[in-house]
């Protein structure tokens, strides 16, 4: 599930003979489908495990929170690793970095099902996350910078298609072969997945055109860092990607549990086919530049709050109907907000659009690690309820950040229009 805005990046300059890739061309095709394949490999191997979470709890007898340390040390390996790897593909190359980061992690993939104990598999599900960081921390730029502007925002579309793709059939697919043959069989089906979409990526990616290398320049880069750290609205905007996958970590952590138990019982195979409700979020995703163009930033927020917040508490309700209408309300209002919020980042930032988009996935994926691993140990505790007062938490904070904002935007137009009439 990767954020996504063709704004994040700054395409190449126009030339008076622009060869960057358009639709038509042989090499659109190919680099299409290639980060296509890219995305669903990696995001086959960020969540393979979180279908798994409830087999794995009952086979090495943990506790959800234990359990869910499987799905959250990917995304906190990857978190760490993204400002270096995207320092890298300036160095390296961006196919060079991406090729290397998929193939590394879909080879630590083919060893998670010999892992023999939990300690072993969190820490290989850690240096996986981290080895994946190449690929969203570069694809964004390849793009940018291969692709011309009239055709980037179809082309970044199946990019995001991958991933939402990816991050379904990844818990779809190890989710029914555990169910079937246990958590092990799951992660090898994963890993053989994610191998054969990466062969595919490097198959098809065409050669770079327009990269140029650049050193590795540290001071530079802290320097853009820290001035993005500073941007109060920077800081809203990743707070509020925080606060929105912390809600989504918690839920998809614990839905397994919660449908496979008391008092719903489902089979395992049946309580793993729930993430096909991921799909609700690719056309929630799509909706979100209709509904910002319409409402507004802060409104298309309130709007994905209020959403997600009406999800949470429907789930509350103890009967399947309402469960399963609640996690489409949650995954809906959750991926509105995302989509709003990363896409607000690249127009924010004017200058280091790579290290502001950077630092929003980090806060990003942070909030999964931790929503997911507080909302499991909740859930241990006193069951769905306290999953869904983690998330509201969450959400209640998120509006809070909103409503903050609205409130500085509203006493700038009034300072505003004072000047005006003095």
């Amino acid at each position: 599930m990767q954020p996504a805005s063709t704004e994040a990046f700054a395409p190449a300059p126009e030339s008076t003979t622009d060869l960057r890739l358009r639709p038509g061309d042989r090499d659109f095709r190919r680099a299409n489908l290639a980060l296509f394949a890219a995305g669903v490999a990696t995001f086959v191997l960020l969540y393979s495990t979180q279908g798994l979470l409830p087999i794995l709890s009952a086979d090495l007898d943990l506790t959800p929170g234990q359990a869910s340390w499987t799905a959250s040390a990917s995304t906190l390996g990857l978190a760490l690793a993204l400002l270096p790897a995207s320092a890298l593909s300036d160095r390296y190359g961006r196919t060079a970095v991406m090729t290397a980061s998929t193939l590394a992690a879909a080879l630590l993939a083919l060893a998670l099902p010999f892992a023999p104990d939990l300690t072993t598999l969190v820490v290989l599900r850690a240096v996986q996350g981290a080895a994946l960081a190449g690929l969203p921390a570069t694809a964004m730029a390849y793009l940018a910078e291969e692709v011309h502007p009239s055709a980037l925002a179809s082309a970044m579309g199946l990019y995001v298609a991958g991933n939402s793709i990816g991050g379904m059939g990844g818990r779809l697919v190890s989710g029914w072969a555990a169910a079937a043959w246990g958590w092990r069989a799951g992660l090898a089906v994963s890993a053989v997945l994610a191998l054969l979409a990466v062969l595919a990526f490097r198959l098809l990616i065409p050669r770079a055109r327009h990269f140029r290398r650049t050193p590795v320049d540290a001071r530079a880069l802290a320097t853009a860092v820290a001035g993005h750290l500073r941007n109060p609205l920077l800081l809203r905007l990743y707070a509020l990607g925080m606060l929105f996958m912390a809600v989504f970590g918690a839920v998809y952590n614990t839905v397994g549990y919660r449908l496979t138990s008391a008092p719903f019982h489902l089979p395992e195979s049946i309580a793993a086919s729930i993430f096909v409700v991921y799909l609700v979020g690719t056309a929630s995703s799509a909706s979100a530049g209709r509904l910002t163009s319409r409402w507004g930033r802060r409104g298309t927020l309130y709007l994905a709050i209020s959403t997600t917040t009406a999800g949470l508490l429907l789930s509350l309700a103890g009967n399947l109907f309402c469960a399963i209408l609640g996690l489409v309300l949650i995954t809906a209002g959750f991926f509105a907000g995302h989509a709003t919020a990363s896409s607000s980042v690249g127009r924010t930032a004017t200058t280091g659009r790579a290290q502001a988009s950077a630092l929003y996935l980090i806060a990003y994926y942070l909030g999964n690690s931790l929503g997911g691993t507080i909302g499991a140990d909740a859930y241990h505790s006193t069951g769905w309820s306290g999953t869904a007062a983690v998330a509201l938490t969450a959400m209640a904070c998120a509006a809070g950040v909103t409503l903050y904002a609205t409130h500085r935007a509203t006493a700038s137009r009034r300072a505003e229009a004072a000047t005006v009439r003095a």
